[in-house]
């Protein structure tokens, strides 16, 4: 049993078990393909988030080699993210200001929170709380996001510097240094070429590493024409491995960082979830939420401690693993080494890269974001939550990502209300020939029974539409065609009950003892009833007031009645 324990929280062990000869060849290839796109798209997404380029790299290597001794996915690439990055550059900028160090420690101790939130996810079992994302906030928050990323490289693409916290600051500044100043047209044009290469790369018939042309080809043309002098470039990488780089950071920083980190923490685990779970599915197996949580929580706090930022899976980089045969987690590691052996061998390969190119990686990246056909269904079907994703959108592309995301759970969780306080409610009746009791909105041409109301209230009772459930029942006895003598609840629906809702439960059904009213509730839910007599509401409402279906329920009316 021990040992069960320990192979669950370390997956790893299990793999190395049944690692199967056959699986290493993909395994190597799949990673010597990963790492190919690992070092542009890492430096571009560290640039994204207004750090050194190198810590893109820290957070690729790092956080790959701990998710695949803990990750419960074998094929899941963690790294940076172009989803994460205007979420971290919104957290540690404005705190940091323009000294790089000090952005770095910021980033490491933004991840570190990150990861202990994550790790206490875990053993709190929380990860259902993706459940507070619900479709229409993930798609205008990945819309909203993909606009905010795309603008915040517009200025890289153009060779300019511009100022600005938010996406309409920064296209206010944009507009007035591009009028003052102009832009770079060498900048522009190896960043246009680059786009071109990368979106091209992706319509040929053959895989082509489109992302690695671009990248060398802006390098040659940079040193075979000797524009270095002449756009903004990357530069040599700083010698060395990833170490730790927190120096600086004081309590009053890690208090600041604690509400952004704990809102990343909740993208970044919904992101790789999903990622996880989708890809779990195709294969016919099952990826537990909790372990994700608790794994990618360690990924956080590792690559924090290195020099990194905070991470989460990649849907971009996952297929280039998955496409190039990848088994296990082995090819995230192979990867990583390569990575690793890139930045000792070859620290002076980025000298000449242009960081118009590494924005045009990030630009193509953030497209990929936004789901058109995804808009469009969501606008045809649901009006409510077409409102949520479209303020979703503008939250986090005008005022800010976390604020965006927080005030669009906000209203989410207030539309859950609105539903529930004004849920569907109706009256029941007989159909010719057809068994049971059906809805008198659907079918006008139902028959009632004699003294008798079958009412049905689709929600939970609870603070909020206590009275409104009252005031339904008050409503059916008052239209009823001739006087009630009984009102049966159909209450299958009704899954919860707080103290305010049963005070307005007794406080109805002494009001229709007194006209001579029985109020009675059929297929109540067992947990309810165990919750009235809890609530010290047994007395009241005692075994007489329950039946097991509606059917037991008019029968016993019409028994007393004499008519049955």
């Amino acid at each position: 049993m021990h040992s069960n324990w320990i192979s669950k929280a370390v997956p790893a062990i299990d793999v190395a078990r049944n690692y199967q000869r056959s699986w290493l060849k993909p395994d190597l290839v799949a990673g010597a393909a990963l790492s190919a796109a690992l070092v542009p798209a890492g430096m571009a997404y560290a640039e994204a988030s207004g750090l050194p380029a190198v810590t893109g790299l820290y957070a690729s290597v790092v956080p790959m080699i701990f998710y695949a001794i803990f990750g419960p996915s074998r094929v899941v690439i963690v790294g940076p993210d172009s989803a994460l990055a205007p979420m971290i550059a919104a957290a540690i900028l404005p705190l940091a200001g323009r000294n790089p160090d000090e952005a770095v420690a910021m980033a490491g101790v933004l991840a570190i929170l990150i990861g202990v939130f994550l790790i206490a996810g875990r053993i709190f079992k929380l990860g259902f709380v993706t459940g507070l994302l619900s479709r229409p906030i993930r798609i205008g928050y990945l819309n909203g996001i993909a606009l905010a990323v795309i603008v915040s490289q517009l200025p890289r693409l153009l060779g300019i510097s511009i100022e600005g916290d938010n996406l309409l600051a920064r296209l206010m500044s944009l507009a007035d240094v591009v009028g003052r100043e102009g832009i770079n047209p060498v900048a522009l044009a190896v960043g246009a070429g680059s786009l071109a290469v990368i979106v091209a790369g992706r319509f040929l018939p053959w895989r082509v590493p489109s992302v690695l042309l671009a990248v060398a080809g802006s390098i040659a043309a940079v040193a075979a024409l000797q524009l270095s002098g002449q756009l903004p470039v990357v530069g040599a990488l700083p010698p060395g491995l990833p170490a730790p780089a927190l120096g600086g950071i004081g309590i009053n920083d890690i208090l600041a960082l604690a509400g952004p980190a704990a809102g990343i923490a909740l993208i970044a685990f919904a992101d790789t979830s999903t990622l996880s779970k989708s890809l779990a599915g195709r294969r016919g197996a099952r990826v537990n939420g909790n372990e994700e949580m608790g794994a990618l929580g360690i990924a956080n706090v590792a690559t924090g401690f290195l020099g990194g930022f905070p991470v989460c899976g990649s849907s971009s980089r996952t297929p280039i693993v998955i496409d190039a045969g990848a088994k296990t987690q082995l090819s995230g590691v192979v990867a990583a080494l390569l990575v690793l052996l890139f930045m000792i061998a070859a620290p002076g390969a980025t000298a000449l890269l242009p960081t118009a190119t590494l924005a045009a990686v990030v630009i193509v990246a953030a497209a990929s974001l936004v789901d058109v056909k995804a808009l469009i269904r969501l606008f045809s079907m649901s009006r409510m939550e077409s409102v949520l994703l479209i303020v979703t959108f503008l939250g986090v592309a005008f005022v800010g990502v976390l604020e965006g995301i927080v005030v669009a759970i906000g209203l989410s969780l207030i539309a859950f209300v609105q539903r529930a306080w004004d849920p569907y409610r109706t009256e029941l009746a007989n159909l010719e020939n057809v068994p049971g009791f059906h809805d008198l909105e659907r079918h006008p041409e139902g028959r009632r029974i004699k003294g008798l109301v079958i009412a049905r209230f689709d929600a939970p009772l609870f603070f909020a539409n206590g009275e409104v459930f009252a005031d339904h029942i008050r409503g059916l006895v008052d239209a009823a065609p001739w006087p009630v003598k009984c009102v049966i609840v159909a209450a299958e629906p009704i899954t919860g009950l707080d103290t305010t809702a049963l005070d307005e439960l007794a406080h109805l059904d002494d009001e229709l003892a007194q006209d001579g009213i029985d109020l009675v509730f059929a297929e109540l839910k067992g947990p309810i009833k165990d919750r009235l007599v809890r609530f010290g509401a047994s007395a009241r409402f005692t075994a007489d007031h329950f039946f097991p279906t509606i059917d037991t329920a008019v029968r016993s009316y019409s028994q007393a009645e004499g008519t049955g």
